[in-house]
């Protein structure tokens, strides 16, 4: 069983993410590549004490870099948007 810390890494803080929160009261997370929905929803609502409404989640693949001739590529990630139920707010992202 994961933690809530692993499910839910960290906030992704981002202009497009800074104008969802503002306009449709969704919030961005970076989280774990094999957490489905409802663990998503679980890990936000227990640590942010919010109400989240639904779930959506993108799989990302890494871009590839290249170091001189070398190529090489950055790890594949998930990327969770949250839907917060109206008038609910997570403190945390109020600064940014």
């Amino acid at each position: 069983m994961k933690t809530l810390y692993e499910v839910v890494k960290r906030p992704l803080i981002t202009e497009k993410s800074t104008l969802q929160k503002d306009q449709h009261n969704q919030l961005t997370f970076e989280v774990d590549r094999k957490a489905n929905k409802l663990e998503i929803k679980k890990a936000v609502e227990d640590l942010f004490k919010v109400k989240v409404i639904n779930v959506r989640v993108i799989n990302m693949e890494g871009k590839q870099k290249r170091m001189g001739r070398f190529l090489g590529k950055k790890r594949d990630w998930k990327k969770a948007v949250v839907r917060l139920r109206t008038g609910d707010r997570i403190e945390f992202f109020e600064g940014a």
